[in-house]
């Protein structure tokens, strides 16, 4: 059977593409150190759903190992070889709080672990897919500069300005912008694949993600952000809003429906693209109208409480604009509305 490395393979994404992939006949096989335990605590470890893969995926194969540590993934590709036929990279620092307190450990993860990876599928299968999920924070805060308009419940762009209609393409810079420490190791790793693809001619795709999300997210204060308030909502637990009165706006993609996009790539892979991937116009709210759903969903009322100060970096008015990836690949749609991800986020919660 083919192979497909995943690595953060008990994260959210990482475990979806974990099970997508074993459902189309792959043998998975998974790096996951539970990294994102050191991060954010407890509360966020991955390790019931590395158990989860484990005891329901037959061929699923775990490897606790470091992307960073080049030597154990010289010796885990050479086991594979050219059998390997996508990579699918999802291990990160996602956060930027987090990255300013250890700055050598997120570049080192985020960038470092990236050009590792690169390195071992350039080595050991040069033909296999290499699929990076990157962030929409290598824009900085440029998307701040957009011409905004306050409405009663978010943000939103000047009906003037093309971006109104269907967001934020990947034409819009990457310089002269605050990214965060966090987002500029992600414009690292985003570069350096982009740059295998072209300039090895590798078959590199960087999505670039708005919110991520689904019922396997470990949410967390500093990451997470509809899983985390839903987890608040339903275990009655404080929830603080930072900055923009809570009016600040992100498009949510379900993680079945990313790793779709993932699939429609392996079977018909590019070189050195790169893509803006989230709900787009089809699924996006402010942080006031997803506490709104959330109360609805649980029937609790969310205790929360407001803070002036907005996270260095972040964006008031995020959405993504999919046509560049639709017209390339034009059998894929988003297929989870807001509601319906949060609904599968609660009752994925409420199971465990």
């Amino acid at each position: 059977m083919p192979i497909c490395i995943v690595t953060g393979s008990a994260g959210l994404i990482g475990s979806e593409s974990a099970r997508y992939f074993a459902e189309k006949g792959f043998t998975v096989v998974g790096v996951d150190n539970d990294m994102r335990r050191y991060f954010f605590g407890d509360e966020a470890s991955t390790a019931w759903n590395r158990e989860k893969l484990e005891r329901e995926l037959p061929d699923y194969r775990h490897f606790e190992a470091d992307i960073r540590d080049e030597q154990g993934m010289d010796r885990l590709f050479a086991e594979y070889g050219r059998d390997i036929a996508v990579i699918v990279h999802t291990a990160a620092q996602p956060s930027h709080d987090w990255a300013a307190r250890e700055p050598f450990v997120d570049f080192s993860v985020n960038a470092n672990g990236t050009l590792v990876l690169l390195e071992m599928t350039r080595k050991h299968c040069p033909e296999a897919v290499f699929l990076f999920m990157s962030t929409n924070k290598v824009y900085g805060d440029t998307p701040n500069r957009l011409p905004l308009v306050e409405t009663e419940t978010r943000w939103t762009v000047d009906t003037s300005h093309p971006y109104h209609v269907q967001g934020i393409d990947e034409t819009m810079s990457i310089d002269a912008t605050t990214h965060s420490l966090f987002g500029a190791s992600k414009v690292a790793a985003d570069v350096l694949v982009q740059e295998y693809g072209r300039y090895f001619g590798m078959k590199t795709v960087a999505f670039r993600g708005g919110c991520l999300t689904g019922p396997a997210h470990s949410g967390t204060r500093l990451h997470g952000f509809l899983a985390y308030l839903m987890k608040c909502a339903i275990q009655k637990t404080p929830y603080t809003v930072f900055g923009y009165k809570g009016k600040q706006v992100r498009d949510n993609l379900h993680s079945h429906d990313l790793v779709d996009a993932f699939w429609e790539v392996y079977r018909n892979p590019v070189s050195g693209e790169v893509y803006n991937m989230g709900g787009g116009r089809y699924a996006n709210c402010s942080i006031l109208e997803a506490i709104a759903l959330c109360e609805e969903i649980t029937d609790n009322r969310l205790s929360w409480t407001y803070s002036d100060v907005n996270r260095i970096g972040d964006h008031i008015w995020y959405v993504s604009d999919l046509r560049k990836f639709e017209s390339h690949y034009p059998t894929w749609k988003v297929h989870f509305d807001l509601r319906e991800t949060l609904v599968d986020i609660y009752t994925g919660m409420a199971r465990r």
